[in-house]
């Protein structure tokens, strides 16, 4: 099609409303919630104005953008509002629309008002791809949406090299992180540095961070073990007319396997509980003010009543203040200490984790936000722990995580799978233990280089995060090609033939034509000889280990070590059950 008719079939769009909204959803990475979706237009089908480069270049060129801009806006809404899609709208803005004569005070209320949107649900984006800095209207545009009740992002933060000047000059209320630095985020240190610094302030300037173009399972798994909160991209959903509303599953399917480790391995607030002077309701100021002289260290003494219920504390600077003041300690000192209540505080039970007193901490509001926590056993008073060793003990244990997480595939390494196997053998749980081991791996290394040998690790990892369900197992990567799943779902078995038929499927992508004609690599052996090796297979060995004969996670590795070497033995992907004395035992299965 000729430019003049690109320019005839522009008009007819913008006279006409051709333009289709299609939506990508933005997941919350913790959960799998839809956090909101992100709006994106289309011109009719079947025509060269179809993609959104191809549209809006002919609209910039032909001075029209803010008119165009402006008709995908209200389609966007409309069609939001008709889907009743869950979450945000977020819609993309240029900075320099409020000088278009198309541009009119308070239309988006209006759309929104006739439509019943709520404005808070709607988040402007602006890009950093448009012209801040024209007339001086960036600081404008930001303020100009924030007072009519919306909230602001910057999008695509990184494309030009003003980034952080503008973070720091509009302060948004979102930033979203280029897909380019998103893109091989888990082999590329220095990306997954730049990353670490946004998070960092974005962390200090409570603003909210959004990763674009996650294409991959294992950009996700990296980014969630960053802790970057939100995320879209081709991954997780593609651009659609009508999105699902549902949670992502794969997120939701993480979450509930990182919620149970959670619960069978986390610290509770009991290990921050120190003992401090407390006194009741009816108890003098005089006494309160004698405590703080006596501890020096304490700022806030927990009030009780006369079940041990703690009600609230007495903070030292409001006692001084009251008894600074002209005639306070003689008017106050012998008013109950109730009278300087203070209820904006955290009370917590003891067997309360340590991840979920931090949420509960963050959640307060932030003029609400006080240093003590309140710690207690069936709601009676025990202790009082303090927000310093929250955040450094939370900080430990992140960095513990760290060290015993597989850097390959970030899954618990052997320290956190000892612990499990303990953890289950102590409550005499009945359980399986399968052991996963790739035949061959060695001479495909070889052959193929380390760079595919990862991707074989990494697809040996992922298939077992997906076909494993979170409920009651755990799952783990001993190192190089080894991996465990601890089983306590009954149907193990099951889950286990899912993996060996996706992996002899999917391994095939990562030969060569040539070589699957083959049906495997030849390689050259120590002795120099040509040496045939048939496409990688998967074994597994699993064990049922008697806790009332295994006494130790040392023994259950190695009868799962004695399983797996069985289930090589065997060839090909194999699944097979080591017997064990006083176990139930079935056949061994092959695929």
């Amino acid at each position: 099609m000729s430019t003049n008719e690109n320019k005839i079939l522009l008009d007819k769009i913008l006279n006409d409303g051709l333009i289709t909204p299609l939506f990508q959803p933005i997941y919350d990475l913790s959960s799998g919630a839809i956090y909101g979706n992100e709006a994106l237009s289309r011109g009719p089908e079947n025509t060269p104005l179809f993609t959104p480069d191809a549209l809006f270049t002919l609209a910039t060129e032909e001075h029209r953008l803010h008119e165009l801009e402006l008709l995908c806006r209200e389609r966007a809404l409309t069609r939001f509002a008709k889907l009743a899609l869950p979450g945000r709208l977020f819609l993309n803005v240029s900075a320099s629309l409020l000088s278009s004569p198309y541009h009119q005070k308070g239309m988006t209320l209006n759309i929104l008002n006739d439509l019943g949107l709520n404005q808070k649900d709607i988040i402007i984006e602006l890009s950093e791809q448009h012209p801040y800095d024209h007339n001086g209207l960036s600081r404008t545009s930001v303020e100009h949406y924030r007072k009519m009740g919306f909230q602001v992002a910057i999008d695509d933060l990184g494309v030009g090299y003003s980034g952080l000047r503008l973070w720091s000059e509009l302060q948004p209320d979102i930033v979203k992180i280029d897909k380019h630095f998103i893109h091989d985020i888990d082999k590329d240190e220095i990306k997954r540095e730049f990353v670490r610094s946004i998070i960092t302030i974005a962390q200090r300037l409570d603003c909210k961070l959004i990763a674009e173009g996650i294409e991959t399972q294992q950009e996700l798994d990296q980014l969630i073990e960053m802790g970057v909160t939100f995320g879209q991209g081709f991954f997780l959903a593609r651009p659609v007319e009508k999105p699902s509303s549902q949670p992502n599953a794969y997120l939701e399917k993480h979450a509930q396997r990182r919620a149970a480790f959670n619960i069978d391995h986390a610290e509770t607030v009991q290990t921050l509980s120190r003992a401090t002077p407390n006194v009741y309701a009816d108890s003098p100021l005089n006494s309160v003010s004698l405590l703080f002289t006596e501890h020096p260290d304490v700022f806030a003494i927990p009030v009780l009543n006369k079940a041990d219920e703690p009600i609230g504390v007495v903070r030292r600077y409001q006692l001084h203040e009251l008894f600074s003041t002209t005639y306070g300690r003689a008017l106050y000192e012998y008013k109950p200490a109730i009278t300087l209540l203070s209820e904006d505080v955290l009370i917590v039970e003891s067997g309360v984790s340590l991840a979920t007193v931090s949420e509960l901490v963050t959640n307060q509001e932030a003029n609400t936000l006080n240093n003590e926590i309140i710690i207690v056993r069936d709601g009676k008073f025990i202790g009082t722990g303090h927000l310093r060793d929250l955040l450094k003990r939370i900080t430990e244990l992140k960095i513990q995580n760290a060290t015993y997480s597989n850097p390959l595939t970030l899954l618990p390494g052997n320290v956190p799978i000892h612990k499990e196997v303990s953890l289950r053998l102590k409550a005499k749980e009945d359980f399986y233990v399968a052991y996963f081991d790739l035949n061959d791996f060695k001479p495909f290394n070889d052959y193929f280089g380390y760079s595919k040998g990862d991707a074989i690790i990494q697809l040996v990892g992922n298939l077992i995060k997906d076909e494993v369900s979170p409920d009651g197992n755990f799952i783990g990567h001993i190192g190089g090609d080894d991996f465990v799943a601890i089983f306590r779902s009954p149907n193990w078995e099951q889950q286990c033939r899912a993996i060996l038929a996706r992996f002899a499927q999917e391994v095939r992508h990562f030969y060569t034509q040539e070589t699957l004609q083959e049906g495997g690599v030849w390689t050259q052996s120590r002795q120099g000889e040509m040496v045939f090796h048939p496409i990688l297979s998967l074994a597994i060995g699993v064990v049922n280990p008697n806790p009332d004969e295994c006494d130790n996670h040392h023994l259950v590795a190695e009868l799962a070590a004695q399983a797996k070497k069985s289930a090589k033995q065997k060839g090909g992907n194999y699944l097979y059950l080591q017997p064990y004395q006083n176990t139930y035992f079935i056949p061994s299965i092959a695929m």
